[in-house]
């Protein structure tokens, strides 16, 4: 097992996997940390390996472990996840960029093009952004309801924008009258 980042693509054996694990030092995991917006990042690895697919793509299949503290939505109270995914991603050389308008998307989502190099490093990066939760909340925590209008008139609840809300009550009302 190797704990090097980065692998030019030349350098890599075609007929056996390359192993590596990253355990980033602390003064590496403050830098994520205030990259990323966390409150706190701890216990971060990423480990796996490189595999030849073919005669020129390559893939990379790793674990990625963290545990990070963010800000509650509601209450901004920190609120601590453990992370534990697996991460895929081909690289290719004959990449096409899904973003041009004429390409069909028929590629992998995990695709992408393939450089000189693989950059394991940047891989462990990305793969935490990605999997951090979008709106973490702190056990009991509970938004509100906020509601706003004119002085002097009522504001709309949640039932009042219900299109359908009212049509059992219409519906028993005119078979009473049946």
């Amino acid at each position: 097992m190797s704990d090097k980042t980065v692998w030019r693509v030349a350098d890599l054996p075609q007929n056996a996997p390359t192993s590596f694990v990253l355990r980033p030092d602390a003064s590496t995991q403050s830098q994520i940390q205030s990259d990323l917006a966390l409150l706190g990042l701890r216990k971060l690895s990423f480990a796996g390996q490189i595999t030849a697919c073919g005669k020129k793509d390559w893939e990379v299949t790793a674990v990625l472990g963290a545990t990070v503290v963010q800000p509650c939505v509601v209450t901004l109270d920190p609120v601590t996840t453990r992370l534990d995914t697996s991460v895929r991603r081909i690289l290719l050389t004959d990449w096409v960029d899904p973003d041009d308008p004429e390409i069909e998307m028929t590629q992998d989502e995990d695709a992408d093009q393939l450089g000189t190099e693989i950059d394991i490093f940047a891989m462990m990066v990305e793969a935490l952004a990605l999997n951090l939760p979008e709106y973490p909340r702190a056990g009991e925590a509970e938004l509100g309801q906020l509601n706003i209008t004119e002085p002097g008139k009522a504001a709309m609840t949640d039932e009042d924008v219900k299109p359908f809300a009212g049509l059992a009550d219409l519906r028993d009302k005119l078979k009473k009258e049946e």
